[in-house]
């Protein structure tokens, strides 16, 4: 049976349920954010994964904030349906066995998008290959070879067992898919009866792939030797062109990406911009990430959107209407959510929280780039603040990556100021950051902190749930909020637009940028003046929330990727 659809999504990670531990952060949720609003707006899409039966780790913390990790086992078959779905891969050769578990996400109006784990957990497998699948981002490099071609050349051979083959087009979130632009090239070869290709081969396949690329930090850039990756792949007559997949001796699997890819977006306009220099003479648009509304919106502010803005799911557009909820019906709806995370943080952490006390809140992977400490480059300042201003209270979460040092000594850092600053600001840490904690922290603080080093930041989604619930931003003007912030209005910047002043970045002036906003703007704001502050909430919805979600960013990608090659927006 053919079944009928048009876009095949490619994801390393989706994030789907919080019994799920099948990603790691923000490409996951993503990921998963973009298939909901798929089926909301009933676009004919496939999508396709790996299942991680290990999950991602569940993170422990010591007192001192030293992170261990566990592997997450989880009972697949309560979530996952299996398939008849079935296809080999040829890996170092020998012949790997892929079969399919299946997950329908509904849209709103009851249509589907199913979504396809990948497994090579199989008893014809031998020991090595039953493991492949288990792990996200763990293993060698020949491991995430074999991975990555599961996904890419085994993704490909599941949806043609499945039925699906009226595919027009693949989207690739992020290189890892990249082996995918292999397979498709193999299937047009064979087709034509060719055993080599020229451009116009690559043509053709190039008008059937759309890339996402996600960061322009180099570590999210795979790059493999070539003879290894010969020696597990085989033969392929790409290896006869290695100007395609570039550089020297190495196959960097985004330039594989963007060579067989018509179109190539950033996930921001300033990211667009970034990856335009970065890699030049592709070119590069950009189509601005969202997250899916109904799914992060606290019950709390659902209740007020349903009263007040009906149909809103449907159209989230519509939140711009925010502005007309009464402002006491929103702060009461904020107070219901901030008093719900609090009293998920003192149960967890013993932190002593009061709910009447400003609360920043600060969820992101912990990395180095996301500065994860910078709100203690000057801890006595930060103590003073507190103490003769107005009261600060902080909650952080974030896992960092079992082989990031550098990120495992920031969450060591926070633990070091939580222990100086004492009573004077009360900080809590809460373990194993996930989709259900995401949600409640995100929804339950006053201000969301955002601090990445510019321009690393490709755009950042957890201020965009933040602003769903009302809870505006104090950020670095990086990413996705160069176009959300409105000064004083949506929330407020730490530092300067560095585009516009060509200033390199300073960590310790944006420390003091951030300390003069908490003590100016935000606390006087906050304590002195309820209303005007609220009013910034009802701001944060209406300007930021009905724009920023992955509604409108579907939408974007329907019109200027999938079913139209339109120009470059400039």
């Amino acid at each position: 049976m053919e079944l009928e659809t048009r876009v095949a999504y490619f994801s390393m990670e989706i994030g789907l349920e919080q019994g799920m531990p099948t990603y790691s952060g923000g490409l996951g949720i993503l990921a998963a954010d973009t298939i909901r609003s798929a089926a909301d707006l009933k676009i004919p899409m496939v999508a396709v994964t790996l299942l991680h039966r290990k999950g991602y780790f569940y993170q422990k913390l010591d007192d001192s904030g030293l992170q261990t990790e566990e592997p997450v086992d989880w009972p697949v078959d309560d979530f996952l349906e299996e398939t008849e779905g079935r296809a080999t891969v040829a890996l170092e050769g020998e012949t790997v066995h892929v079969r399919a578990w299946k997950y329908d996400v509904e849209g709103i109006g009851g249509y589907k998008v199913p979504v396809y784990f990948l497994d090579t957990d199989l008893p014809e497998n031998s020991d090595g290959f039953r493991t492949l699948t288990h792990c996200l981002y763990g293993g060698d490099a020949r491991y995430r070879i074999c991975q990555e071609a599961v996904l890419g050349i085994g993704g490909i051979r599941i949806l043609r067992s499945l039925g699906h083959r009226d595919l027009r087009l693949f989207h690739l979130n992020e290189g890892h898919a990249g082996f995918l632009t292999l397979e498709i090239l193999k299937e047009h070869l064979e087709h034509a009866g060719k055993r080599t290709f020229d451009d116009a081969d690559i043509e053709a396949v190039r008008k059937r792939c759309v890339f996402t690329t996600h960061t322009p930090v180099p570590a999210g850039h795979d790059q493999f030797p070539v003879d290894q990756v010969r020696g597990i792949l085989g033969d392929h007559p790409i290896f006869d062109r290695l100007d395609v997949i570039c550089c020297d001796d190495l196959l960097n699997m985004t330039y594989l990406s963007l060579a067989f890819s018509h179109y190539v977006n950033g996930v921001a306009k300033k990211h667009g911009e970034v990856s335009s220099l970065m890699y030049a003479p592709h070119t590069i648009d950009a189509i601005t990430n969202g997250v899916h509304a109904a799914t992060w919106t606290s019950e709390f502010f659902g209740e007020l959107f349903d009263r007040h803005i009906p149909g809103w799911k449907e159209d989230n557009f519509s939140l711009r209407y925010a502005l007309n909820i009464p402002k006491d019906e929103v702060w009461a709806a904020h107070r219901e959510a901030k008093k719900e995370l609090l009293q998920f943080v003192n149960r967890e952490t013993n932190a002593g929280m009061d709910q009447d006390i400003l609360t920043l809140g600060f969820a992101r992977r912990a990395t180095t780039y996301k500065r994860g400490d910078l709100l203690f480059q000057d801890v006595e300042r930060l103590r003073r603040i507190s103490r003769d201003v107005g009261n600060i209270q902080v909650v952080f979460a974030g896992k960092a990556h079992p082989r990031d040092k550098g990120g495992k000594k920031i969450i060591q850092r926070v633990f070091e100021a939580k222990k100086a600053l004492g009573h004077d600001v009360r900080i809590a840490y809460l373990e194993n950051y996930d989709r259900s904690l995401g949600k409640l922290v995100t929804a339950g603080v006053d201000v969301w902190l955002n601090t990445p080093q510019p321009p690393l930041e490709a755009s950042g989604t957890s201020g965009m749930k933040a602003a769903l619930n009302g809870v505006p931003s104090l950020s670095v003007l990086d990413g996705w909020w160069i176009e959300g912030h409105i000064e004083g209005v949506t929330g407020w910047s730490i530092g300067e637009d560095r585009a516009r002043s060509g200033e390199e970045v300073d960590r310790s002036r944006d420390a003091s940028s951030l300390y003069e906003k908490v003590e100016n703007v935000i606390i006087p704001l906050y304590y002195g003046h309820r209303d005007a502050f609220v009013n910034v909430m009802c701001h944060s919805i209406a300007l930021n929330g009905s724009f920023f979600n992955t509604q409108r960013m579907m939408q974007q990608y329907v019109l200027r990727a999938y079913f139209l090659q339109a120009p470059r927006i400039t």
